[in-house]
């Protein structure tokens, strides 16, 4: 798709600026993408999940055109804004769904669906990312291409422009600071209890 790169960054100024046709071109090009992408983040969610990965890319196609105003750089970064607008809304989904009543009896979160620790999980990544975001965006856009969007670490050097050695530490680093951070949460949350 490396030819594609420079159609897709000029595709997106074009839209910026209303070129009659740009937005049908731009997401009938980039809609395979936005399918695999969609998919890739709904294998990650529990069995029997009411949401699709059509009705996924339908929900943020509609954010990507509210959008539509955004300095878009490269297709790189609409990609970016696209997976993490996607793990938003499924984490905004999954808030949304009813829970069971609580019922406090000592060993019941063992008995408790995988999906509500993945979704408290989910939470705190996304809070933390948000967090990440202010600070060092780039180490946040790395967590976006290899966690949520499974590159690898070559495919992300590549999308970042960065060197792969640098990448590699960076993520180091990140993860590190991902930890730390969580487990002062645990920490925290332990304390309040």
């Amino acid at each position: 798709m490396p030819e594609q790169v420079g159609e897709v960054t000029q595709l997106l100024h074009q839209w910026r600026a209303g070129a009659a046709g740009a937005e049908n071109e731009l997401f009938n090009r980039l809609n395979p993408d936005l399918r695999r992408l969609a998919h890739y983040l709904m294998k990650g969610e529990r069995k029997g999940h009411t949401l699709q990965a059509t009705e996924l890319v339908d929900q943020i196609y509609m954010r990507l055109i509210a959008a539509k105003e955004r300095d878009w750089q490269n297709r790189q970064h609409f990609f970016a804004l696209a997976g993490r607008a996607m793990r938003r809304y499924l984490i905004d989904h999954a808030r949304g769904r009813p829970r069971g009543e609580f019922v406090g009896l000592t060993g019941v979160e063992a008995l408790l669906p995988a999906g509500s620790v993945r979704l408290d999980l989910a939470i705190t990544v996304n809070r933390l990312l948000d967090e990440l975001a202010e600070s060092q965006p780039k180490w946040c856009q790395l967590v976006e291409l290899k966690y949520f969007l499974g590159l690898t670490d070559e495919e992300a050097a590549e999308v970042l422009g960065m060197k792969l050695r640098t990448v590699q530490r960076m993520w180091y680093d990140v993860r590190k600071w991902l930890f730390k951070r969580a487990e002062s949460e645990d920490a925290k949350a332990a304390a309040t209890s």
